[in-house]
């Protein structure tokens, strides 16, 4: 009697299992066909702006933005930012700030009002830029943002709302004089990884990948471009050089630097050394900032020796010392 009550709950559960199955796969037949996505692709360019101007002046840039997705309607807006990391990431400020103004010069656009853009089409933006004068000088960092907001969905039809946003990012120098304060200097200039006996000393096995950090501070008021290289040099005279990646340093900031040929590492990284390393080297850095401006340098050191290849070869050498004792005592 108790095995045909168990039976009985067993059928009932395995009913309920297969119903419920059923429910929501015909649910899922049924309405899937009316959930559509909003397929957004945007492109704005120029995707980067750098303007050196003067106090009571204005300039008009020309902007194409292009919608390669669904027909969406758009909004434009100006905000600020400022260096988030020492690795060229920024973040956008919430509000708007500062003494740069911005507006549209398009008859039919302007900020913070959305309009329609269809699939395939393009729309020229006219943006005006404006110094009023007695400004300070300094630099002054803007984004133009192109937002994308789908419209509502109509009654009975899923939608799945997204919200896109492009930027284009804007570099202010303001300069009353022509002038630009450059104070660059080396925050960081050494090896990552290997055995460490001190400050100034890390020691290597010859085949591993040597991590190089280096990186710049910028104490000035304008934005800076590193230019310079990486030299590599061996105890026997040998030489190797790296060119270092040209990118922006905003005022008041840090940035780690990259060297070509980079690759990838655990943790963020100047330049990966790879070869066979014997002895002691030396590595170099001179960074220029263009012309009347100061040179940096940086110096550093590391030991390599082939700690694998001997370990190897004392491993075999107690192995065969040992079978050859062994068969002498056989």
């Amino acid at each position: 009697m108790i095995n045909k009550q168990i039976n009985f709950k067993f059928q009932i559960s395995n009913f309920k299992f297969m119903f419920l199955f059923l429910y929501f796969f015909i649910s899922l037949f049924l309405y899937s066909g009316n959930v559509q996505a909003q397929q957004v692709s945007l492109s704005l360019s120029p995707p980067l702006l750098e303007l050196f101007i003067k106090p009571d002046k204005s300039i008009m840039v020309a902007y194409k933005l292009e919608n390669l997705g669904d027909p969406t309607f758009l909004n434009l807006k100006i905000l600020p930012f400022e260096a988030k990391d020492n690795l060229g990431n920024i973040r956008i400020k919430p509000e708007f700030e500062g003494p740069v103004r911005f507006s549209l010069d398009n008859s039919d656009l302007k900020l913070d009002q959305p309009f329609f853009l269809k699939t395939n089409s393009s729309q020229q933006i006219l943006l005006r830029i404006r110094i009023p004068e007695n400004i300070t000088d300094g630099d002054y960092y803007y984004t133009l943002l192109a937002e994308a907001t789908p419209p509502t969905a109509s009654e009975g039809i899923g939608s799945a709302r997204v919200k896109t946003t492009i930027g284009s990012n804007i570099l202010v120098t303001i300069s009353n004089s022509g002038n630009v304060d450059i104070k660059p200097k080396i925050s960081l200039f050494s090896i990552k990884g290997g055995l460490v006996f001190s400050q100034n000393v890390r020691i290597f096995d010859s085949s591993d990948k040597i991590p190089v950090v280096l990186s710049v501070v910028n104490k000035g008021k304008n934005t800076i471009k590193p230019e310079g290289q990486i030299t590599l040099k061996g105890n026997l005279g040998e030489t190797a050089k790296y060119d270092i990646i040209s990118k922006n340093i905003l005022a008041e900031s840090e940035r780690l630097l990259e060297a070509t040929p980079s690759a990838s590492y655990s943790t963020p990284t100047t330049l990966i050394l790879s070869g066979f390393f014997v002895g002691k080297y030396s590595l170099s850095t001179q960074i220029m900032f263009g012309e009347n401006s100061p040179t940096i340098f940086g110096l550093t050191t590391f030991y390599a020796f082939p700690f694998k290849i001997l370990g190897g070869i004392l491993l075999a050498t107690i192995i065969i010392v040992f079978i050859i004792k062994r068969r002498k005592e056989e």
